[in-house]
């Protein structure tokens, strides 16, 4: 009985493996026909062996088996918004990020009958106010004793988003300083990139590269013990390569760390994933469902520790009861009916994943050393340098999906000509540029679908 079950089995290296395969292809090229070329740059193999490392990967310090189901409210209305938090969390929310548009909401009104030490609140201005940041940490610290709250200010995103800073470089770094001294808090977004049609590698480096702007900064201005518990946060878009965006995540904090140690800050960092806009569609909108949750997948696997879902129909209707809330069972079935939360560091151990998040590290580590080397990320945003290298990648992508080979099915493959959209957008899912003046140009996000799209409303009688 004490017998090791697989010592009758001899090993087989991965060359005995691949020649096994190169005979079963008759004369077929093996790199031709098995090796898959991405557009990031990397060959995947159809095959990955323990022996191709040369020790065995270190356990992740991710954690799936506590990642938080995430509901994102738009507020306008401190009541109204109230009313909506506390049915989303009966109904199984376990986290809230609220997206406030105005200084005027009043935030004891908003945060009233929230349970602030069991509920995460994650809280995203469209305003720089360091007068409003300190208005929400005295109603939290009011309230409880111990809060789970985080305040994402991010200056830099604004200005890679919008082309410029909220009131000025002198003026919103000032503010943006005292947040994080009086929070300690960091909060960096991502998303935009992935959104913008940025490739993964790119949104790792150039996520690494945002980052190291604000260390360079705070370097000076913050204690040493500051440093060692600073919270830091990335907010990320997950797309649909199912197991790059779960190495993606896994390489994420990986850079982090190394980037960490070298200014002797706190390692750990936060990850809130949200699925991405770029691939969704208006028509044959259910297959978006499809989409989010494949998405949502990746990103728990990844180590994403929030989860935020997209809701369905988000694209083209206002916010609404049922869109938000087939989001949320989308996550309560992932935990609850599908054990997603069960096993931590799931990922660990996959040659493939393994290999893929070596590969994605290393070559995001190397366009953030050539971007430092060339002035740092604000002074390539701009030259208009990572602007030209994102519309680079998005133009190559939208091209796949023109000819078809990128596919997103109902869109630009099997579409029902019946499917008819165009007295069903309450709100306009396409880009929309405005004419003004900024001191860079603007990264803009922009869906695959939307000139295809475009065209097919035109001809709706």
């Amino acid at each position: 009985m004490n017998k090791p079950l697989f010592n009758e089995f001899e090993n087989i290296s991965s060359k005995a493996w691949k020649q096994k395969i190169q005979v079963d292809l008759k004369g077929a090229d093996y790199n031709d026909t098995l090796i898959w070329k991405t557009n990031e740059g990397i060959n995947v193999k159809p095959f990955y062996h323990s022996d191709e490392f040369e020790a065995l990967p270190n356990i992740s310090n991710s954690k799936a088996t506590s990642w938080k189901i995430c509901q994102s409210i738009e507020v306008n209305d401190a009541k109204d918004t109230n009313i909506k938090v506390i049915d989303a969390i009966n109904r199984g929310a376990e986290s809230i990020l609220f997206h406030i548009k105005s200084e005027n909401i009043s935030v004891d009104e908003l945060f009233q009958k929230i349970d602030l030490e069991r509920t995460p609140i994650e809280i995203k201005c469209d305003f720089l106010s360091e007068e409003f940041t300190e208005k929400i940490r005295n109603a939290i610290v009011n309230k409880v004793k111990q809060s789970h709250s985080y305040i994402h200010t991010d200056i830099i995103g604004n200005l890679a988003k919008t082309g410029n800073w909220y009131n000025n470089l002198k003026e919103d770094y000032s503010k943006f300083e005292a947040i994080v001294k009086s929070s300690n808090q960091l909060s960096i977004d991502l998303s935009l990139y992935q959104n913008a049609g940025a490739t993964i590698i790119q949104q790792l480096a150039y996520g690494l590269a945002h980052t190291n702007e604000y260390l360079n900064h705070l370097n000076k201005v913050i204690t040493s013990e500051a440093k060692h518990s600073l919270n830091v946060t990335f907010n990320v878009s997950v797309g649909s390569n199912y197991f790059f965006e779960i190495a993606k995540l896994r390489a994420l904090r990986e850079l982090w760390s190394t980037l960490a140690s070298e200014y002797n800050i706190n390692s750990e960092c936060k990850i809130i994933a949200t699925p991405s806009k770029r691939n969704k569609t208006i028509y044959d909108y259910n297959v978006n469902m499809l989409r989010t949750t494949t998405e949502c997948m990746s990103a728990i696997l990844g180590g994403a520790n929030t989860i935020c879902n997209l809701p369905y129909d988000a694209l083209y209707h206002n916010a609404n009861e049922f869109g938000d809330r087939i989001s949320r069972n989308q996550l309560l079935v992932l935990k609850h009916e599908s054990y997603f939360d069960k096993v931590n560091n799931p990922a660990d151990g996959s040659y493939y994943i393994e290999n893929l998040t070596e590969q994605l590290s290393e070559k995001a580590l190397q366009i953030f050393k050539d971007i430092e080397s060339n002035g740092g990320f604000l002074n390539q945003l701009k030259e208009g340098t990572i602007q030209r290298k994102i519309k680079e990648s998005a133009t190559k992508e939208q091209a796949d999906f023109d000819t078809e080979k990128l596919v997103l099915l109902g869109t630009n493959k099997h579409p029902n000509p019946a499917d008819k959209m165009k007295k069903n957008l309450d709100i306009s899912p396409f880009l929309k540029i405005e004419k003004r003046k900024t001191l860079i140009e603007p990264i803009l996000e922009k869906r695959l679908s939307e000139k295809l799209e475009i065209n097919r409303l035109n001809k709706e009688k």
